[in-house]
């Protein structure tokens, strides 16, 4: 089990993330980048697994700039009306700052990945694309990377995302794949959200457990 802890953005911002360190020497580090849901149960669970798996995993609160340590555990249409407002707060530029925090903890275990869920799949791609001292980026079905795919990515990436996702159309990928070819992107039958295993009405555990295996094999390649 990880624990809270204060981290500094550069800008000299304090922000909350959940950091999760193996039991022996780590093997490099994961940022793992939430849902809009805040470093919830499940975001903590994902950090703690990349522990389990030999990784120092930190997971930045990116929602602390707009409403200090805010989590839900509730995935309901009306805690999502008490969001949206705070996504349209959200600057992207700030947040960069605070993933950029995140790797610099994470750097304590060696080299440093990152990955995220849907806002945190889109993060994913936004830090891709401004390095932020990362090796390399595995994420998943971000919503409005179309809104950014002008910006290529400069570390190896792959991503994930579900055939069956109304909010992410095939036809929005296979346009990022064909914009950036050298970005691996893997498609499920699945659901948007099917990584989540608090959210059974979505959750995919092939799927997820298959996605999973790829973000590990692909960190293993980068972070060795």
């Amino acid at each position: 089990m990880g624990e809270f802890q204060t981290i500094t953005a550069s800008d000299g911002f304090a922000l909350n993330a959940y950091v999760a360190r193996p039991a022996s020497q780590p093997k490099g580090g994961v940022v793992v980048v939430q849902e809009v849901w805040g470093v919830n149960h499940w975001v903590r669970s994902v950090a703690d697994q990349y522990a389990a798996e030999g990784y120092l995993a930190v997971a930045p609160a990116m929602f602390d700039r707009i409403e200090h340590g805010y989590q839900s555990e509730d995935y309901s249409d009306r805690q999502f009306l008490i969001i949206r407002p705070m996504l349209a707060q959200f600057n992207a530029d700030t947040a960069l700052l605070d993933v950029a925090a995140a790797v610099a903890l994470a750097a304590d275990g060696g080299k440093v990945g990152i990955t995220g869920f849907c806002f945190g799949g889109m993060m994913t791609w936004r830090a891709a694309h401004a390095g932020l001292g990362l090796a390399c980026g595995s994420g998943y079905y971000g919503g409005g990377i179309p809104n950014y795919i002008g910006l290529a990515p400069t570390i190896p990436l792959e991503m994930h995302f579900g055939d069956r996702d109304s909010g992410i159309p095939n036809e929005q990928v296979a346009d990022l794949k064909a914009q950036h070819p050298l970005v691996d992107i893997h498609m499920y039958p699945a659901e948007h959200g099917f990584c989540n295993a608090d959210r059974p009405e979505r959750f995919d555990p092939a799927a997820a457990a298959l996605a999973h295996q790829r973000s590990l094999a692909f960190f293993g390649q980068y972070l060795a």
